[in-house]
């Protein structure tokens, strides 16, 4: 007798990190391969965060912290908001997660019941789809395009208006890198209060950004899951921290959830991170990279054919449009991989009903990687498909 299989469980694969394990084994195998699939940079961490993660390994027991992470760190953090955005921000509102992933896990449970309906757009980062799925929560997806700047507006809203607990909002967004004004989240932000939904906005890739500043929920609104990470602009991806800023209403029931599922996020990476916020003079220097990276693509790439992108205002991804080469862009990425080395992820990872005419690009790479790529994608010649109607 087959034993039973939880249905939660069976949620669709993030692609991108599927196109990571294939690259890495044509890698492996000693081919030369391009990753422009991964949403990561490829610098370390900062130099005083190296420097601090050290004195940690020799002076601290790295034991278990708080569940809510060490009060140093929830601080420092308090008072980048303070210094970057204006915004008074109580430590004990801060939440140290395990990577933003564990931000959006607690922040769901926390917030949502069973049954719930939350609303995003479409394309989007996945995991907001899987994670919701598997937690017996309904995803609402709201198709999006050049029309809306792939963003979240308030007629999409008022179309399910009384049926939505929850609204998902990204700014700089994953895959478009497109982001929303200051008036647009406080729009949004009143529109969810007098409703009675709750807002999540993730602002993991603030910091990287290439001309409006990014705007945080947190100025219009105490109501609002607010989710960021050290992976992105801070390059620290593989530390695995984040942080969420939660209601008070919320913050024992998000303290409980975590002491249950995690216990606590990683010591060292929590020392080491305190001195992120002195090194922002190295991490703005990576932002100027990637959008001198972002501008060579935005050059290059429509002597490749690929000319309609996403507008990338901020994050280090475009989000581009090959409707015009293939009905199949799962197997163009493949092709791609197999046959010059560059690695880019399908668009079906965002947008399952659209994205196969799309695919993403990372530019969070080097100079000299980005520069390759577009020669490569320049040079090559697919076969084309007969596109697939819209």
């Amino acid at each position: 007798m087959a034993l039973k299989r939880a249905r939660r469980g069976q949620i669709p694969p993030f692609i991108a990190m599927d196109v990571l394990r294939a690259a890495n084994e044509r890698a492996a195998a000693g081919d030369d391969v391009l990753h422009l699939e991964v949403g990561q940079p490829s610098t370390p961490a900062p130099s005083r965060v190296l420097a601090a993660a050290g004195d940690a390994l020799k002076r601290e027991a790295l034991g278990y912290t708080d569940a809510l992470g060490l009060p140093a760190l929830r601080e420092a953090i308090a008072a980048h908001y303070r210094e970057r955005h204006g915004v008074a921000l109580e430590a004990e509102r801060v939440v140290v997660t395990t990577g933003s992933s564990g931000a959006f896990l607690l922040g769901f449970l926390a917030a949502f019941e069973p049954g719930d309906r939350i609303a995003m757009v479409s394309p989007a980062y996945p995991a907001y789809r899987n994670i919701l799925t598997a937690l017996d929560l309904v995803p609402v997806e709201l198709p999006v395009g050049p029309a809306e700047r792939y963003q979240m507006t308030l007629d999409l809203l008022a179309r399910d208006a009384g049926t939505l607990a929850g609204v998902i909002v990204a700014s700089p967004a994953n895959p478009t890198g497109t982001m929303l004004a200051a008036d647009a989240l406080a729009a949004i932000a009143g529109y969810c209060r007098n409703m009675g939904v709750r807002l999540v906005s993730d602002e993991i890739y603030h910091g990287i950004v290439y001309g409006m500043p990014a705007a945080t929920a947190l100025a219009s609104t105490g109501e609002a899951i607010v989710v960021n990470s050290f992976s992105k602009y801070f390059s620290m991806t593989g530390w695995r921290l984040g942080w969420m800023v939660v209601p008070k209403d919320l913050l024992r029931t998000v303290e409980c959830l975590a002491q249950n599922l995690y216990i606590s996020p990683p010591a060292l990476s929590q020392h080491a991170a305190i001195a992120a916020f002195a090194s922002l003079d190295e991490l703005d220097a990576n932002v100027a990279r990637y959008k001198e990276n972002r501008d060579l693509l935005q050059a290059e790439l429509p002597k490749a054919g690929l000319a309609q992108f996403a507008p990338a205002d901020g994050a280090f991804y475009l989000y581009a449009d090959v409707s015009h080469l293939t009905k199949d862009s799962r197997d163009f990425c493949q092709r791609m991989l197999r046959e010059i080395g560059v690695a880019c992820t399908p668009g079906m990872d965002f947008d399952p009903l659209r994205g196969h005419r799309t695919l993403r690009l990372s530019f969070a790479g080097t100079r000299e990687t980005i520069a390759e790529a577009a020669r490569r994608l320049k040079a090559w010649r697919p076969p084309r498909d007969a596109p697939r109607d819209a």
